[in-house]
């Protein structure tokens, strides 16, 4: 058996190479590059995937973040509650703000944003929360959702890893007032480069944003308000809209691969994430929490199976943030989490025979 990746792009590419290559002809033959009817389409499809009235296309996730808060009217000083088991780019856009992420443990089993630490942090400065469905697995939102309107406070959704995941049965992205998509390669949805986009029912935070990521322009050359060249690239969107309409089969065989995983790898060293019943996770990562990591990673390699760290730092003990004065043990949960967390191979072009190896060679490690 060849070595077996985390993730292999190639495959998904080879079976799917004749609509990718007809979607970019078409997107040159119209010369949509930014932005454009290749882009726009894709906006069209991606709000109807979720029966939401808005979506606005941008050049990535990070972007995505940023234009929430922009559009939410962030400013300087302002404070917003954010996990510290996430990837940076969640803490990054109320930087780009100048206001402050300010930090809460993950739970000890779902390892999402723990919403029984959110009002602790909560001052007179707190504007929003971010929630972020971390691996795919979609974070406590009513919980979370009480305490920001005790506390009239707006929650947006870090929805970079969980296309079509569901939350008591709705898509996440369509759950608060703004929802935050990454389509970096690798996500479930990707496209070949950068792209992301948001989702909102509000009318005035997409307008916003269309204004925003568009050099601060209604008009060409008339510019109302701080602006970026944050549009999505046309070609970015022919190929998003391909991926789009394979995403339901895409996120099935997610599933069959993780409900393997979880009832097969009965390894007493290996913890599972948990899946409440009210939720439908779609593994974007699969990942376990191991003792002894480096010797786990090492051992997988031996018998020809890449995994990864997501991630193997904090946000709270990221050198970028050591102003904000937090200390090893503030968020325990997290950083235990990013001590031991392993990714495990997942993508939906695995084989039954690479699952198996896979799950037998983690049932094998001792």
């Amino acid at each position: 058996m060849d070595f077996i990746k985390r993730i292999d792009l190639k495959r998904n590419y080879e079976a799917h190479k004749e609509e990718y290559q007809k979607a970019i002809l078409e997107a040159c033959e119209c010369q949509s590059f930014s932005g454009g009817p290749c882009a726009d389409a894709f906006e069209e499809e991606f709000a109807a995937f979720h029966d939401m009235p808005h979506a606005s296309g941008v050049n990535n996730g990070t972007t995505a973040l940023h234009v929430a808060m922009m559009a939410l009217d962030l400013q300087p000083g302002d404070e917003v509650i954010v996990p510290a088991n996430t990837y940076i780019a969640t803490a990054w856009a109320v930087s780009y703000c100048n206001a402050t992420p300010v930090f809460v443990d993950c739970t000890p089993d779902t390892w999402e944003i723990d919403a029984s630490k959110i009002e602790e942090k909560i001052t007179e400065r707190t504007k929003g929360i971010i929630g972020v469905h971390l691996y795919g697995q979609p974070f406590d939102f009513n919980a979370v959702k009480a305490i920001a309107d005790r506390h009239h406070l707006w929650v947006v959704e870090d929805c970079a890893q969980g296309h079509a995941a569901t939350y008591e049965g709705k898509m996440v992205g369509t759950l608060g007032e703004i929802g935050c998509f990454s389509f970096y390669p690798g996500k479930n949805l990707f496209c070949f480069g950068e792209g992301g986009a948001i989702l909102t029912r509000n009318q005035d935070y997409y307008d916003a944003v269309q204004v925003i990521k568009n050099q601060g322009c209604r008009v060409r050359y008339y510019h109302e308000r701080l602006g970026y060249n944050y549009r999505l690239e046309g070609l970015q969107g022919a190929v998003l809209s391909v991926g789009l309409s394979h995403l339901k089969e895409w996120t099935a065989r997610r599933r069959e691969i993780g409900k393997r995983y979880l009832a097969e790898i009965t390894n007493p060293l290996i913890t599972h994430q948990a899946h409440p019943g009210n939720t439908q996770t779609v593994f974007h990562l699969f990942v376990i929490t191991v003792k002894d990591r480096e010797r786990f990673i090492a051992y997988m390699k031996e018998h020809g199976i890449g995994c990864d760290m997501h991630y193997p730092v904090p946000c709270h003990l990221q050198e970028v943030y050591e102003d904000l004065g937090y200390h090893e043990g503030d968020c325990p949960n997290a950083e235990y989490l990013a001590k031991h967390c392993v990714s495990l191979p997942m993508f939906p072009e695995l084989t039954e025979d690479e699952i198996t190896h896979i799950i037998h060679t983690v049932n094998a490690f001792s």
